[in-house]
């Protein structure tokens, strides 16, 4: 899953691509480089970032949605959590709903179940303005897979398949540097639940914390945490640098496998 976020303060990227003919230069070169799903986002979710309201959210996101739909055969997740983007998000070409506050917005799990789109259901604690303030977690990890999993009940419940349903522990999001460890140390725990893992680490504050690199430097870590998610069962890689995470998880699966490509 590469990443393309078409806002002006994102952590990593923020402004590279908030016109469409960058955007569409950046997903092209994704696509060239063997991406499976491309995750449009219009509203930063960083520590301390600010929301957006959503005619501003849904003017960034659906032309490129659109053109790059209409451009490419490939798989567009649209990362939001307001009902009415999500609904348009769709409607210019999106298939998949990646949710940091997992489809709890009223009505929005309804929604994808008559819409027949796959969910992305992740794990935060608070609110990203303030979600890295004073994160608390008994057990990290027992309590973001109870989350996931209740998440998933009601979902399952609003009438969305269960195998349109997969999981993000949100790392980074509310959560301590100990906490982040700890949950991609147990990833084969979340991995055994029954629903797709998806994992995103590129570029994140961990690796600055223990490499000691600003973002732009982070890729070697990002990429040996890529491997190792993996290697405990992940799925899906949300990544900002698709050619090298590529690279990284096909070496990992002729291994697993016993086999080259």
């Amino acid at each position: 899953m590469g990443v393309l976020n078409v806002t002006p303060d994102s952590f990593s990227d923020g402004g590279r691509y908030t016109d469409i003919e960058a955007a569409m230069e950046r997903a092209r070169c994704m696509v060239a480089e063997g991406v499976s799903i491309i995750d449009v986002g219009g509203e930063s979710t960083r520590p301390r970032s600010k929301g957006v309201d959503a005619a501003t959210e849904l003017a960034r996101v659906v032309p490129i949605i659109a053109s790059i739909a209409a451009a490419f055969d490939v798989a567009i997740s649209i990362d939001t959590s307001k009902l009415e983007v999500m609904m348009a998000a769709v409607d210019a070409g999106a298939c998949i709903v990646n949710d940091i506050r997992a489809l709890q917005v009223p009505g929005a799990r309804e929604w994808a179940a008559q819409a027949g789109v796959g969910v992305c259901l992740m794990h935060m604690q608070g609110e990203p303005l303030t979600m890295q303030d004073n994160p608390d977690y008994h057990d990290a990890v027992g309590e973001v897979i109870a989350f996931l999993v209740g998440q998933r009940a009601a979902c399952l419940a609003a009438g969305i398949a269960a195998e349109a349903v997969a999981f993000d522990p949100g790392l980074g999001f509310g959560k301590r540097h100990e906490d982040n460890l700890a949950l991609l140390k147990n990833l084969s725990h979340l991995a055994a639940l029954g629903s797709p893992l998806l994992v995103g680490v590129s570029r994140k504050s961990t690796i600055g914390r223990v490499l000691g690199r600003p973002p732009d430097e982070r890729l070697a870590g990002g990429l040996a945490l890529a491997a190792w998610a993996v290697g405990a069962g992940a799925r899906i890689v949300r990544t900002h640098d698709v050619a090298a995470t590529r690279d990284a998880i096909l070496m990992v699966d002729a291994v697993m496998q016993g086999r080259g490509h």
